[in-house]
């Protein structure tokens, strides 16, 4: 069974408070994080909550990094999905372990879009069964 793609849920604990709280920090640390995976950067949005905490996207061309940070608990939730097999999931999520400071982690992939590739034909619409 062959995926379209692999999505990392990480979990950062006991991370550096300050970066967590820095915006520009963060998207700094996300679009090196992709560059390093091997991604194509296509946007990013990023955005501070008041009185803190950070959360944003890095669009990349393979799908997405995501996070979403609580400083006050030294914690990160993270998001890195990626499509094809060019691109590494796992070294994004290993990147951002270091920059974040995580003193521990715990992390679930997930394969997304498990297809039978005997089923499925490439760049063909599927129609999808409505609910009536």
């Amino acid at each position: 069974m062959k995926a379209l793609g692999r999505h990392i849920l990480a979990e950062f604990y006991g991370c550096d408070r300050e970066i967590l709280n820095d915006v520009e920090k963060i998207e700094i640390y996300m679009k090196r994080a992709a560059i390093e995976c091997g991604a194509t950067i296509v946007n990013s949005v990023f955005h501070t909550f008041n009185p803190h905490g950070v959360s944003g996207v890095v669009v990349i061309a393979e799908s997405h990094l995501a996070i979403h940070t609580w400083p006050e608990y030294g914690y990160a939730a993270v998001d890195v999905f990626t499509c094809g097999d060019t691109v590494d999931p796992w070294i994004a999520t290993r990147a951002l372990q270091e920059y974040l400071c995580a003193e521990s982690i715990k992390t679930i992939e997930v394969n997304r879009g498990e297809l039978d590739s005997e089923k499925v034909l490439p760049h063909k619409p599927m129609l999808m069964d409505t609910v009536q």
